[in-house]
C-alpha cells in the first residue's frame, strides 16, 4: 500500500471518530438538557412502589350547608414483604392488635407482592390503633389514610342517602345514584424501590395529587327533617304501624323538604337489616290506593269544568249509590242526608264524590287524572320510583270511573300524591319534584351546577285553585282534618282512609291512614303529606292519626304567618272545648273576682297590676285552662 493511501486512510478514521464523538456528545447534551425529565420520570416509574392513601369522597349536605354525610379517619395497613424478613415475629405482634388468628396473618404477610392489603381486619381500623401500631416501628409495615363514611345525623334519611361498600362504593340510594360525582381520585405516598423493594438511597420519596370528590347538596331542610323524623318515629312507636312515610314540599318550585321513611336503618351497618328495607326508598317507591286524599283530584275537575256550585248546590247521601247493580257506600253507614256540596268536601261524602265524577264524566275525569301527573313517574330523580297502576280504557267502566272518583280501585305513589295536590292548590302549576339543589366543587365549594324548578304544565285555572283551597281549609276547621286544625295558622287539608290490597284482595282489618295538609291555606308555603301503614291500637281513620301529626309538622316547621283571618274550627261532641284568651293587661288584681273566668289564673309576682300575660291575647286554650299572669 502507498504511503499516500495510508495518509487517507488514517485522516477517515480520525474524521470518522471526531463525527461519533460529536455525536455522543450531541446526544449527552440531549439527554441531560432535552429528556432529562422525561427520562427521569419514566425510571422513577420502574422503581415507583405507590402506597395508597384514600381521596375524600364528597359530602352529602342539606339546603344550608349542613352535612348529613361525611367523612372520618379510618386507616388501612399495608405491608411490604421485601422489607421484612421476619414476617412471623410480625405477625406475632399485631395479630392480637387486630384481633385476628396468627396463623392466617402470617398467610397474608407471607405473600409474594409488592403490596399487601391487611385487609379485612387492618382494613378501616380506628386512628387510635393505626398509631399504636406504626409506634412499634416494624419495617415494612404501614398505616395508609383511609376513610369510612360519617353521619352526624345519625340514621335520618337513611332510606334515601344508601350507604357505600367496602372500598367507599355508593351502593344504594344517592350514593349509589351520585357516585360518580361523589367519588374522588386517590392520592399516594410514591416509594421507590429496586426489584427487590430495597429503598433507593438517592431517591427521596414522593407524593402523588389525588382530588377530592364533589359534594352534593339536596333540597333538605335538616330543620324540618329533624321534625318529620321526631313525629314519625312517634307515631310508630303509638300506634305499633308497620312502616310510615312523610313529604314536606314547597308547592311554589317542587322542593322536597323533607322525606322520611319508618323504620329506618343505621346505614354503616346495612348488612343488619332486610333488604327490603334499605333498597326500597318508600315515598317514591311504595304503591297503594290513595282513599280519600284523591277527592282533591275529582273537586278540582269539578270545579275546573264548573259543573257544581260548592255552596249553592246540595246532595243527599243515603249512605250508599248504586252502579250496575253494584253497591258503593259511604264511610258513614247511615250517611250524611241532605248537604252542599262544601259539606260533602267537609265530610268526605263518597256518594257526593261519585256524583261529582259523573259531572265530570268517565273521559275528561281520567284525562285531569293524567294531566296531575298520576299513571307515570314524577321524574323526581330518586331511584326505584314507580308509576302507580290506573285502570286501562278497556276496564274503565261505570263502577270503576265511580270508584275512581273517591280514591279506591287505582294505586299511586306518595310522591305522585304531593306533585298533584301541589298543583292542586298553588294556582294550578304542576312542578316536577326534585331532591338534587347543587352539585358543589370538593374543594373550592363553587356550584358546579344547579337545578332549577321544573314546571311541567298548567292544569287548573289560578280562579279553580283559589276555590280548592278555601275548601280544604274548611275541612280543616269544620270537617274530617279538624286534628290538624292549629290555632293562627291557615291549615287546609285531606283525610284519606284506605284498606290495603294483596293479592287484588281486599286485607280484613288493614288500613294505610293518610292525610296531606297546606300552610298558610291562602298562599301555601309548605304541603306535607303522612301515611302510617297498619296502625293499631286506635280507630283506622286518617283524620284520627294522620292529620294531628301533620298539624304539628307544620306548626313546628313554618316560619311564615297566616293572612287574612283565619276560619274558627267548629265545636263537635267529644272535642275539648276552648275559649279565646282574654286581654288581661293592665287589670287590677282586685278587678279579676269580678269578671267571673271559667279557666284558672296563676299570678306571679307581689303587685297589684298585670303587666303581661301567657298565653297571649286572643289564644285559644282549654275552657279550664291556665293563663300565667304577671305583675311587678
Amino acid at each position: 500500500m502507498s504511503k499516500v493511501k495510508q495518509v487517507l486512510r488514517l485522516r477517515l478514521i480520525w474524521v470518522l471518530m471526531i463525527l461519533l464523538f460529536l455525536a455522543v456528545v450531541l446526544k449527552l447534551v440531549q439527554l441531560q438538557f432535552f429528556q432529562f425529565d422525561e427520562l427521569t420520570t419514566k425510571a422513577k416509574e420502574s422503581w415507583d412502589r405507590e402506597l395508597p392513601y384514600a381521596s375524600l369522597r364528597g359530602n352529602i349536605l342539606d339546603r344550608n350547608g349542613e352535612v348529613i354525610v361525611g367523612n372520618k379517619l379510618s386507616p388501612t395497613l399495608f405491608y411490604m414483604p421485601s422489607q421484612n424478613d421476619e414476617p412471623e415475629k410480625v405477625a406475632k405482634e399485631i395479630a392480637p392488635l387486630l384481633k385476628m388468628d396468627e396463623a392466617k396473618l402470617f398467610e397474608q404477610l407471607n405473600k409474594r407482592d409488592y403490596l399487601v392489603k391487611l385487609a379485612p381486619k387492618g382494613k378501616n381500623i380506628s386512628a387510635e390503633l393505626a398509631m399504636q401500631i406504626q409506634d412499634k416501628n416494624i419495617p415494612g409495615l404501614y398505616a395508609g389514610i383511609d376513610y369510612v363514611r360519617d353521619y352526624p345525623q345519625g340514621n335520618i334519611l337513611s332510606r334515601l342517602i344508601g350507604f357505600t361498600g367496602y372500598d367507599a362504593q355508593g351502593l344504594a340510594g344517592i350514593e349509589y345514584q351520585y357516585d360518580s360525582v361523589l367519588k374522588g381520585k386517590q392520592s399516594a405516598i410514591r416509594m421507590f424501590t429496586d426489584a427487590k423493594g430495597v429503598p433507593l438511597p438517592h431517591v427521596d420519596d414522593g407524593w402523588k395529587n389525588g382530588v377530592s370528590g364533589n359534594h352534593v347538596q339536596l333540597t333538605i331542610d335538616m330543620e324540618i327533617q329533624q321534625v318529620v323524623e321526631r313525629e314519625l318515629s312517634q307515631a310508630m312507636q303509638k300506634y305499633e304501624a308497620t312502616q310510615a312515610i312523610a313529604i314536606v314540599m314547597n308547592p311554589k318550585n317542587g322542593e322536597i323538604l323533607a322525606l322520611s321513611s319508618a323504620p329506618n336503618f343505621d346505614p354503616s351497618s346495612y348488612q343488619e337489616v332486610d333488604s327490603t328495607i334499605y333498597n326500597r326508598n318508600l315515598p317514591v317507591w311504595m304503591t297503594f290506593e290513595p282513599g280519600s286524599t284523591f277527592k282533591i283530584i275529582t273537586l278540582s275537575a269539578a270545579l275546573e269544568e264548573k259543573v257544581v256550585d260548592l255552596e249553592d248546590d246540595h246532595f243527599h247521601d243515603a249512605g250508599y249509590t248504586m252502579i250496575e247493580g253494584a253497591r258503593l257506600r259511604c264511610w258513614k253507614r247511615s250517611g250524611h242526608g241532605s248537604q252542599t256540596f262544601l259539606e260533602v268536601v267537609e265530610n268526605s261524602c263518597n256518594p257526593g264524590f261519585i256524583e261529582l265524577g259523573r259531572r265530570v264524566g268517565p273521559e275528561k275525569l281520567s284525562d285531569y287524572i293524567r294531566k296531575f301527573g298520576f299513571g307515570q313517574s314524577t321524574g323526581s330523580g330518586m331511584a326505584g320510583e314507580s308509576t302507580g297502576i290506573l285502570f286501562s280504557k278497556e276496564a274503565y267502566g261505570p263502577v270503576e270511573h265511580a270508584t275512581t272518583s273517591f280514591g279506591q280501585g287505582i294505586s299511586v305513589t306518595p310522591i305522585q300524591q304531593v306533585q298533584a295536590v301541589a298543583a292542586a292548590i298553588n294556582g294550578g302549576k304542576l312542578f316536577k319534584p326534585f331532591i338534587i339543589k347543587n352539585i358543589l366543587d370538593g374543594e373550592t365549594n363553587e356550584v358546579l351546577s344547579t337545578s332549577e324548578p321544573e314546571m311541567k304544565h298548567q292544569v287548573i285555572s289560578e280562579e279553580t285553585s283559589a276555590m280548592v283551597r278555601d275548601a280544604l281549609e274548611h275541612v280543616v276547621a269544620e270537617g274530617s282534618g279538624r286534628n290538624a286544625y292549629r290555632d293562627g295558622l291557615r291549615i287546609g287539608g285531606k283525610t284519606g282512609t284506605a284498606q290495603k290490597v294483596q293479592n287484588g284482595r281486599y286485607m280484613d282489618g288493614e288500613y294505610i291512614v293518610s292525610f296531606i295538609g297546606f300552610a298558610p291555606a291562602d298562599d301555601p308555603e309548605l304541603i306535607v303529606y303522612v301515611a302510617i301503614d297498619n296502625p293499631k291500637h286506635s280507630s283506622q281513620f286518617g283524620g284520627v292519626i294522620a292529620a294531628p301529626i301533620v298539624g304539628q309538622i307544620i306548626e313546628d316547621s313554618l316560619e311564615v304567618t297566616a293572612g287574612g283571618k283565619q276560619l274558627e274550627k267548629e265545636y263537635r261532641w267529644g272535642d275539648i272545648q276552648q275559649v279565646r284568651v282574654p286581654n288581661l293587661v293592665g287589670i287590677k288584681k282586685k278587678e279579676i273576682t269580678t269578671y267571673m273566668y271559667p279557666f284558672t289564673i296563676v299570678w306571679h309576682g307581689d303587685g297589684e297590676e298585670i303587666l303581661s300575660q301567657l298565653p297571649k291575647e286572643n289564644s285559644l286554650i282549654p275552657i279550664d285552662g291556665k293563663i300565667h299572669v304577671y305583675t311587678k
